[in-house]
């Protein structure tokens, strides 16, 4: 069952998932991620094609970033296999698929990225193989009113939905439904663990909310390399500002940083924060800036914004990179929170900064 180019469609008009009497119809979100032209009408149904599943367990799902990876694993449970493409510390924004990486994907069953142009760089990549394999984008059945716009991003919606767990908790569905119709057989059990790990999201969203909380409120700013953690801000009352856009591609300007310097001078605040996936370089400029004015300003710790801790940590979870970014912000902000965090388990060194 292959899938043909056809009909040009708009950007950021998802197509929804279609049941044919128990045939997977994948959805090709990829107008989510750059506009195309895709035609959704299946043009080969030989349950023997590319497009249909083998039968042969466990399912070979492929991830393009961690996150993705870490929601297909949770609700795929044993019976699915993931193969994340872009490992930690990778920047997702400025990743292309080598040779070897794209013959991993082929070998794959089903492919699932996050979509809302994230992984542009990957735009040729994803219309090849959506033309052999299913492949999905796990930001489909988002409530598309919790997207945040964003300037300077050629249209397109903020990507980083995962800083709001409450948000990125939706992706779940997109990975539940995908999963139940290319494997029927195990529909129940993809819906039981969709369902348990909707319930552990929504005890790290509350943590959030009430550990943020705790910060005095004339010192509620998160200032980070770049302008990846709006979702994180409105989720959790804080406000929030980046060194370069939303894109790590994008430049600072001089203009720029001395705006904020000036925004840590007047507001006397005493962290900012770096990123593990991006160059500290415009925040090294920002601390020195402030102490060229009489004001010390401190790494608050590094958080992790496109893409996860190291790979069989628990900061290289999904649960675990935002347990670690709540707490690390919270404390070195002055506000309280367990150094070990919510789920108990992040090393007290790896926590920058001391409640006051």
């Amino acid at each position: 069952m292959f899938l043909t180019f056809a009909q040009p469609l708009k950007p950021h008009r998802p197509l929804k998932p279609r049941r044919r009497r128990g045939r997977l119809v994948p959805m090709i979100l990829l107008a989510c991620v750059f506009p195309l032209s895709v035609g959704c009408k299946p043009t080969n149904t030989d349950p023997g094609s590319a497009m249909a599943f083998s039968g042969e367990y466990p399912i070979k799902a492929v991830a393009t970033v961690g996150m993705v990876a870490d929601l297909v694993r949770n609700v795929g449970g044993e019976q699915v296999d993931v193969n994340q493409i872009c490992g930690s510390g990778v920047d997702p924004h400025l990743f292309k698929a080598t040779r070897d990486d794209i013959q991993s994907i082929m070998a794959g069953d089903i492919v699932f990225y996050c979509g809302l142009m994230l992984e542009g760089k990957m735009s040729d990549t994803l219309v090849k193989i959506a033309r052999k394999k299913p492949v999905f984008a796990v930001t489909e059945m988002i409530d598309k009113s919790l997207l945040i716009s964003a300037d300077g991003f050629d249209g397109h919606p903020d990507p980083h939905v995962w800083n709001d767990v409450s948000a990125w908790s939706q992706c779940v569905d997109a990975v539940e439904s995908a999963l139940s119709e290319f494997d029927p057989a195990h529909a129940t059990q993809y819906q039981s663990n969709a369902k348990a790990y909707r319930a552990k999201l929504a005890q790290l969203h509350q943590y959030g909310v009430e550990a943020v909380a705790t910060v005095p409120k004339e010192r509620r700013l998160l200032l980070t390399s770049h302008d990846a953690f709006n979702y994180f801000g409105r989720a959790y009352g804080i406000e929030v500002q980046g060194v370069q856009g939303l894109s790590t591609e994008s430049e600072a300007g001089v203009q720029r940083i001395n705006d904020l310097v000036d925004t840590l001078v007047q507001r006397k605040v005493k962290a900012v924060f770096v990123e593990s996936s991006v160059s500290r370089k415009n925040i090294d400029a920002l601390i020195e800036g402030a102490r060229s004015r009489g004001h010390d300003v401190v790494v608050g710790g590094e958080l992790f914004s496109d893409a996860m801790g190291k790979t069989g940590s628990y900061e290289g979870t999904y649960f675990g990179m935002l347990d670690h970014n709540i707490t690390t912000v919270t404390r070195a902000l002055g506000g309280k929170a367990d150094p070990k965090g919510f789920g108990g388990t992040l090393e007290a060194e790896t926590i920058a900064g001391e409640s006051e």
